[in-house]
């Protein structure tokens, strides 16, 4: 039977997330600064995030895609299910370098799915599976552990491992549309030479945020991996 002391809390192995927690908090730190700065420089065009979506869109025939406001702060996303590219209200309506540069963030996810990107194909498949895990993990564990059930840690296992795999997954999916975005920007006349660059810079940012997602999954593999052996 196991004892909770010993195999969670009181273990060496939690040590071996810890780099990738600073990792993460670094990224976040990046991109929170990145878009802090770029949020306030206009762009010259005067373009707003949603006639930049609406642009792009528009050049790579994806007219059936819909833009909308949505709350939050950098929750803009793309919907693949209902096609919908939902731009947070400060890109919706913001015309800064930051908010073109999502909103083409953005547009990109949605040039992925309409032309049938495999990896973006391949995430949208095993996400439900692996959000489900993801959110069933903790109770599971803690529980498990609680009332000594001995496959506990093994699942654990199993599941930072999906969560790994859709994090690799995730990686060529967001550069790919920072990418198109890039080349959309550029080929649409969007932003000046300048304004370009500090759209590339936050792109960049916020790419680091998913790298730091990867490792951490990582290392949670390693070190559940580790507590399985130690059975």
């Amino acid at each position: 039977m196991f004892n909770f002391a010993n195999y969670y809390y009181l273990d060496w192995t939690i040590l071996l997330i810890i780099p990738g927690i600073i990792v993460a908090m670094w990224a976040q730190s990046k991109v929170n600064r990145a878009y802090q700065t770029y949020s306030k420089i206009p762009v010259i065009s005067g373009i707003t995030g949603r006639e930049t979506a609406s642009r792009i869109l528009a050049a790579n025939g994806l007219s059936n895609v819909q833009i909308a406001p949505t709350g939050g702060r950098l929750s803009d996303n793309y919907n693949p299910r209902k096609k919908t590219l939902n731009l947070s209200e400060s890109n919706f309506s913001g015309s800064s370098v930051a908010a073109v540069a999502v909103a083409a963030h953005e547009s990109g996810h949605a040039i992925q799915h309409g032309k049938g990107y495999f990896p973006l194909n391949l995430r949208n498949l095993i996400a439900p599976v692996v959000s489900i895990a993801s959110y069933m993990l903790w109770p599971i564990l803690i529980l498990g552990l609680m009332m000594g059930f001995a496959d506990t840690i093994s699942i654990a296992v199993y599941i930072f491992l999906a969560i790994f795999v859709f994090q690799i997954i995730t990686l060529p999916v967001e550069f790919n549309a920072s990418s198109r975005a890039l080349a959309a920007l550029q080929s649409e006349n969007v932003l000046t030479d300048e304004e370009l660059y500090g759209a590339k810079k936050m792109l960049e940012a916020a790419a680091l945020t998913y790298v730091a997602a990867t490792l951490v999954s990582l290392l949670n593999v390693l070190r559940f991996s580790i507590l399985s052996r130690r059975r």
